[in-house]
């Protein structure tokens, strides 16, 4: 695990009222705009989260914040490509790639609740393994900028390009919020940046290994992440 940011973290009211201020300043700029707003608000205190299914925005906020802190969650449920390009990003891209850790290992979780939680519960295994580490690494920063976009779900339609995550007590933005996926690939290719081999693979969504499947030409691209049950998100973005 590499250092995280250094300055004094400023308080929730402050964070929040920085988000007001720069919801207000960006409206629906550019992801460019965007970025380059949290950059100079957010100095030293600013961190990106990549699931490393590509790294079109790690390679954006670097142009703006060189050496920026990269968030991976290791889950310990990783395809091999996923790890692959983990690597690739930390050794191409002007980042620090930052891998945060769940608590119990996979053994260990196993011993305590069971084999293939993620099959029995995956809601817990999510929350232990994502959802409750990002928030105890984000304690270390002011804002996250994270790659959700509003066409992914109906439960994304509404996302903000800047707004104050109140589960995590931090300003995040979403500068691809209104980018479609074409537009994210398009970035990725003028840019040459690594790419998780899966996307060639019919994985047009990449998360743990033993939940996501290959999703069909013409199908929901997030169709095979938990699919044949009901879930439809990790609860990072909740």
């Amino acid at each position: 695990m590499t250092a995280v940011a250094t300055r004094t973290r400023r308080s929730t009211e402050q964070l929040r009222a920085l988000a007001d201020d720069g919801a207000r300043l960006v409206g629906e700029g550019s992801a460019d705009e965007v970025v380059a707003w949290a950059a100079r608000t957010f100095p030293g205190t600013l961190a990106v989260a990549s699931s490393m299914e590509n790294a079109a925005l790690p390679h954006l906020v670097s142009q703006h914040a060189p050496g920026v802190d990269v968030v991976f969650l290791d889950t310990g449920y990783h395809f091999a490509e996923t790890l692959g390009a983990r690597d690739e990003v930390e050794y191409s891209l002007d980042v620090t790639v930052r891998s945060v850790r769940p608590r119990l290992s996979v053994a260990e979780q196993d011993a305590a609740y069971g084999p293939r939680l993620h099959e029995r519960d995956p809601g817990a295994c999510c929350r232990m393994r994502k959802v409750e580490p990002l928030r105890e690494a984000l304690t270390a920063y002011e804002c996250w900028i994270s790659g959700v976009r509003r066409d992914e779900s109906a439960a994304r339609a509404d996302t903000r390009l800047v707004t104050f995550d109140e589960t995590n007590g931090i300003v995040k933005v979403n500068p691809f919020a209104a980018w479609s996926a074409d537009d994210v690939m398009g970035y990725a290719m003028r840019h040459r940046v690594p790419l998780n081999l899966l996307l060639s693979d019919d994985y047009p969504s990449i998360g743990c290994a033993p939940c996501t499947a290959r999703v069909a030409p013409g199908a929901d691209p997030r169709s095979g992440r938990w699919s044949g049950s009901s879930k439809t998100e990790c609860g990072i973005h909740d």
